[in-house]
């Protein structure tokens, strides 16, 4: 089994969380900070909600993820997945697709990410 994460944006690998690599104590410092400001509640859509629970949150922190990859944030896009490796630590992808409507997220806990590969074609004859 892996404890890889990725996030996937539009079908293509974003960032890859490896769980086995410890988190440095200013970077847990942080996913804390985070956890503090949510503890104060947060907005998913048009609904406040004063007292999140993980799914909540980790919902919350997705869509602030696809902003910041939308965004080209990559450090705030690599904190956020830190949150949702560690908090959710069954999470094994977060699929993202960017469509008219809006971006759709999807949380996967039973589908292994396997790294994508490039393939390369050679021009027919």
């Amino acid at each position: 089994m892996s404890n890889i994460m990725a996030v996937l944006f539009n079908g293509i690998a974003q960032m890859e969380y490896d769980r086995d690599k410890a988190l440095p104590e200013q970077q847990r410092q942080h996913l804390e900070k985070m956890d503090e400001k949510m503890d104060a509640g947060i907005t998913l859509g048009d609904q406040a909600i004063a007292d999140p629970d993980v799914n909540q949150r980790a919902q919350f922190v997705a869509q602030s993820l696809a902003q910041a990859i939308k965004d080209d944030k990559e450090s705030m896009a690599a904190a956020l997945t830190s949150w949702l490796a560690s908090r959710m630590p069954e999470l094994k992808q977060v699929k993202m697709e960017d469509a008219e409507a809006g971006i759709s997220i999807e949380l996967v806990f039973d589908e292994e990410y396997g790294n994508q590969v490039a393939v390369q074609f050679n021009g027919l004859h």
